[in-house]
């Protein structure tokens, strides 16, 4: 189990490609990445505990494993300090995510309202956990993206798992996510951004969104699906025009 004297802050990429993320969303997202050679950045299970909320921020990680009393006994208050899911939350900073590899476990709450009060004190946008929490009814009530497999009524180690590692590479809903990459939240679920792919994938998506709007557009008028979605060469001509005509306006 890692020291808390060991853990290290991550390093955080420039703020406005989380933003330029975030307005792109996790399906946009998704769908550009797999062209990129990113087959599934989804992580799979965890799921919005309230909808509506779009976010995008550098990924603070944590990883659980299987619990072994020899090496983690506490119970809730014992020894706060020695347990290392209170410690990816203290280098939070406005922006970022935390991302919990909890193993898919049903039955350990990772956080509480308490320490996601705090996180959401730090204004950050949101928490990712392939499993569960506590609290949900307050925690529902925090300014905060929460995205989670379910709920239970149990503390962190009170069942099966233990906080073992805190800023290292994790796996989280089957995806692999790297301390500083780039997570995308949204109704859909969560997404990872490799930090390194992001400006081209912003470049990438504007232009899909573009053509995106001018197809809902001509399929909102009764448009022929097959020539507006995806977007095909016979109506290039009449996309050009159309984008032309969005510049000037």
């Amino acid at each position: 189990m890692q020291s808390p004297s060991d853990i290290k802050d991550i390093v955080r990429p420039p703020r406005h490609l989380s933003d330029a993320l975030a307005a792109i969303g996790t399906a946009t997202a998704s769908s550009e990445l797999s062209l990129m050679g990113i087959r599934d950045p989804h992580i799979h299970g965890p799921m919005p505990l309230k909808s509506g909320r779009s976010v995008a921020g550098p990924a603070l990680t944590l990883q659980m494993m299987p619990k072994r009393e020899d090496l983690y006994g506490a119970n809730e208050y014992d020894n706060p300090e020695l347990q290392l899911h209170r410690h990816v939350l203290y280098p939070a900073q406005a922006g970022d995510m935390v991302v919990v590899d909890a193993r898919g476990d049903m039955a350990s709450g990772i956080f509480g309202e308490m320490m996601l009060t705090f996180f959401a004190g730090r204004k950050g946008a949101g928490v990712v956990v392939d499993g569960c929490i506590r609290d949900s009814a307050k925690a529902r009530e925090l300014d905060l993206g929460i995205w989670v497999k379910g709920v239970t009524p149990n503390y962190h180690a009170q069942t099966s798992l233990i906080p073992f590692a805190v800023n290292v590479p994790v796996a989280c809903g089957g995806a692999l996510v790297m301390p500083g990459d780039i997570i995308v939240a949204d109704d859909d679920g969560a997404v990872v951004v490799p930090v390194a792919l992001a400006p081209e994938l912003i470049e990438r998506a504007s232009e899909h969104a573009e053509w995106e709007e001018f197809s809902r557009f001509r399929l909102s008028q009764g448009g022929d699906l097959r020539k507006y979605y995806p977007l095909t060469a016979a109506v290039q001509d009449e996309y050009i025009a159309w984008r032309n005509a969005q510049d000037k306006a």
